[in-house]
Parts: C-alpha cells; sequence; structure tokens
C-alpha cells in the first residue's frame, strides 16, 4: 500500500512517517483492496488544535475520508485512523448487506430518510482550521469575504448510494445528481440516524 504524505505549514520527518506507516498497517488488514492513502498534514498557527491530519484512500470505487485536529500531530493522527478505520468497517458491512439483500442495502438496513427542511439546516459544520484550498477564491462584492470554488465530476446515484457516499467521507451533507428524478439534490444527516433530503427544480 502506498502512502503519500503531504505537509502543509511543516516540515514531516522521516520519524513521522515511519509512524504513519506503522499505523496505517491495519488499513490492509481491514480493506486489503485499499492500494494508496493520501495523507495531508496541515499546520496552524493561529487556531486552537492547530495540527490536522486528513487521510483519503479508495475502497473498491468508493472515496473513504477522515480527519482530526489535535494540538500534537501524532494524536491526530491516532485520531483520524479510527475514524478511517470505522468508516471503512461500515463500507464492508453494508457490501455484505448488498449481497444478503441482492442489492437493496439501504432499504434493508439504512437509515430513514426524513421530510424536506429549510435549507437553513444545511449549513456546514464548524470547523476548527481552514479547508484545504483546492480552488480558486472570489470575493463576494466589495466585502472582505472570500467563497473557495471546488468543482466535482457528478454521476448520477440514488438516494441511498449518496447517503452511503457521505457518511464514508464523514460530512453532514452531501451534494448529489439524482438519477431517478434528475435533479440537482442534497441529503444531510438529521437528528439521531435520520436524513433529510432537498430537491432542486429548475423554474422558468
Amino acid at each position: 500500500m502506498d502512502i503519500v504524505v503531504t505537509g502543509r505549514h511543516i516540515q514531516i520527518s522521516e520519524r513521522f512517517r515511519g509512524y504513519l506507516a506503522e499505523r496505517l498497517g491495519k488499513i490492509e488488514q481491514i480493506a486489503p483492496k485499499v492500494t494508496k492513502v493520501e495523507v495531508v498534514v496541515t499546520h496552524e498557527n493561529t487556531t486552537r488544535n492547530s495540527e490536522c491530519v486528513e487521510l483519503t484512500c479508495k475502497d473498491r470505487g468508493s472515496v473513504v475520508r477522515a480527519e482530526a485536529f489535535n494540538d500534537d500531530k501524532y494524536a491526530a493522527v491516532d485520531l483520524a485512523i479510527e475514524k478511517l478505520v470505522e468508516r471503512l468497517r461500515r463500507a464492508n458491512s453494508r457490501r455484505r448487506t448488498a449481497i444478503r439483500g441482492r442489492g437493496e442495502p439501504t432499504r434493508a438496513a439504512g437509515p430513514a430518510i426524513a421530510p424536506e427542511a429549510p435549507a437553513a439546516d444545511l449549513a456546514p459544520p464548524h470547523q476548527d482550521a481552514p479547508a484545504s484550498p483546492d480552488g480558486p477564491f472570489g470575493a463576494v462584492g466589495d466585502s472582505p469575504i472570500e467563497v473557495r470554488e471546488k468543482v466535482h465530476p457528478s454521476t448520477p446515484m440514488t438516494l441511498g448510494e449518496a447517503v452511503n457516499r457521505m457518511e464514508l467521507v464523514g460530512h453532514d451533507f452531501y451534494l448529489f445528481n439524482d438519477a431517478d428524478t434528475g435533479r440537482a439534490s442534497v441529503v444531510y444527516r438529521r437528528r439521531g440516524w435520520s436524513y433529510g433530503v432537498i430537491h432542486l427544480e429548475p423554474t422558468a
């Protein structure tokens, strides 16, 4: 399994690389088909829990991601790996359910989808550190507010698939193209094990 490490505002020592390789060894035991893990370590001087570790891997076509913040980067690694392992185990469990249920994992064991809710419920989760600069910034009018732009390839999927992908990357919401309706949609986590979904209907 290849481990690609990127440091942002921090130098990555050989000792730290060795620690990563040792701790990520359990990934091969749980998900032997994962061939590559991308690790991004970010240091921010101005924030609490200033060490951020992001782990991303692909398991049988699904992107699985986890991140953690801590004052100590080694502790952040342990927390992030714990989350990643749990999400990989959930992915394996869903596949076993799909095999037993003949391809209907969401109805057999998936969470309930709640009725549509106001858009205010879609506020992104609070983060202790800035998100990765994956796209350009654009100013909003004359204000100092900057908006980061991200463009992702989108393959139409069912609502159940969108819920599963949201869980694998650890987000509270997931934007997708609904394969059943053809509409842009957002599924999001509500309280407990329920989820909501919002569909956009173009108007003339």
